[in-house]
This record gives structure tokens, C-alpha cells and sequence, in this order.
């Protein structure tokens, strides 16, 4: 091959189809050795949006997001929550290791605020994780949190139902979750490095059981727009 051309395929902006790609950052460590062991760089890539798809809310998959985000350190910022459909539980949220002083809770009063408050924290450098339930996605609004994702080298989560697992869609990462026996079977729909064709299947911690809860009682930030 010629030298030139093999330099400009070392760059970590570049992936070839037969192989995992390489990350212009540190992923984050999903805290399951086998998801890790198929997604580029081994974790949740940071700078980037990654879509999770599911039939239906509750079959673990704050839980599979957990160990990312209690690992996160201090100096990522804050974690932001957009839209989410139920208010998050404190105290399993403390118990599962999360730091309840970084994490924001945004409840803009319609879906336009909450994808430009999701944009905003992106793109602001503030944010080391966003998670958001938004409403009405669209190929250019995706487009526009995969880019902010980028500029604010945020790690961005786009929860989103499982019948648009066949649409188009600029997320860096795709992942189509499914109950299984003790935890959830992951279809990885898309990623940088190729397609894989079988679903990796993790074991899921149980709620609560990663720390004893704190004693005084757990409070949450949360913003009215």
C-alpha cells in the first residue's frame, strides 16, 4: 500500500468497513467486558451520539448506562437529563453510584425547548454525559446533538422506540435493546467498524446493589424552564 494512503487510514477520524474503528477520544467503559470488547475503542464513545432503541421504558436500560455514568470523573462536569419520562429515582440513582450534586434535570415546557436545551448542553463543554427523551426526532435535529456531541466532546444518549430501528440516522452508535434472561440482549444496528451480526447479551446489575444508598436523603437539581 502506498505510504501516503496508509498514513491517512491511521487517522482516527477514518474506519473501514472490516474493522472496528479507532476514536479521535477515550471511550468510556460500558462496565461489561463484551459489549466493550465489540464497540470502537472499547465503550461508549465520547464526542459522539449514541441511540438506544427499545419496545418499551424499563428493561434496563439506565441500568446498562449505569457503571458509565457513576465512572465519569468530576472534571467531565455535569450529567444532564432532558425530557426524561418518570422523575429518576434518588435514591437508586446515589445507590448506583451516580454523584446526585452533577446531575441536572431538564424539563423543558415543549419538545423544541428540549432539543435545544439537549443541543445546548452538548455543545457547551459543560456536560460530560447527556441522556434525553425527545420527542419527534428527525434526521437534522439528530444531525445537529451528533455535532454538538462533537464540538462539546460530550458523550450524548438518545433514548428512542425500537420501530425506528430502519430509519436513517447520524448517531455515531446505534443499539436496539431486548429483554433477556437476567439482563438485556444488544443489537448493535450500527457503529463505526461495521455491522455485527449477533446480539451480545448482558448481565445486568440488580437495581441498588452496586453501593449501599447514602443516609441522608438524596436531592436532585431539577430546572423548569
Amino acid at each position: 500500500m502506498n505510504p501516503s494512503l496508509e498514513s491517512v487510514l491511521q487517522h482516527p477520524g477514518i474506519w473501514r468497513g472490516d474493522r472496528r474503528a479507532q476514536t479521535a477520544e477515550a471511550a468510556l467503559p460500558t462496565g461489561f467486558a463484551a459489549l466493550d470488547a465489540l464497540l470502537p475503542g472499547g465503550g461508549w464513545p465520547r464526542g459522539a451520539l449514541t441511540e438506544l432503541l427499545l419496545a418499551r421504558q424499563g428493561i434496563g436500560e439506565l441500568r446498562l448506562l449505569m457503571p458509565a455514568l457513576a465512572q465519569l470523573p468530576e472534571t467531565d462536569g455535569w450529567l444532564a437529563w432532558v425530557a426524561p419520562p418518570y422523575v429518576p429515582y434518588a435514591a437508586a440513582l446515589a445507590a448506583a453510584g451516580i454523584d446526585l450534586k452533577r446531575l441536572v434535570v431538564a424539563k423543558p415546557p415543549t419538545e423544541a425547548d428540549a432539543w435545544w436545551t439537549a443541543e445546548q448542553a452538548l455543545r457547551s463543554g459543560a456536560c460530560g454525559a447527556l441522556l434525553a427523551w425527545l420527542r419527534a426526532p428527525d434526521e437534522r435535529r439528530m444531525r445537529r446533538l451528533q455535532l454538538a456531541a462533537e464540538t462539546g466532546h460530550a458523550w450524548g444518549v438518545l433514548f428512542r422506540h425500537a420501530r425506528a430501528a430502519h430509519e436513517r440516522s447520524p448517531a455515531a452508535l446505534r443499539l436496539l435493546l431486548e429483554p433477556a434472561a437476567d439482563g438485556l440482549a444488544v443489537h448493535i444496528l450500527k457503529r463505526r467498524g461495521g455491522p455485527v451480526s449477533q446480539p451480545v447479551v448482558v448481565a445486568l446489575p440488580q437495581a441498588g446493589a452496586a453501593r449501599r444508598p447514602r443516609r441522608t436523603a438524596p436531592v436532585l437539581s431539577l430546572v423548569q424552564a
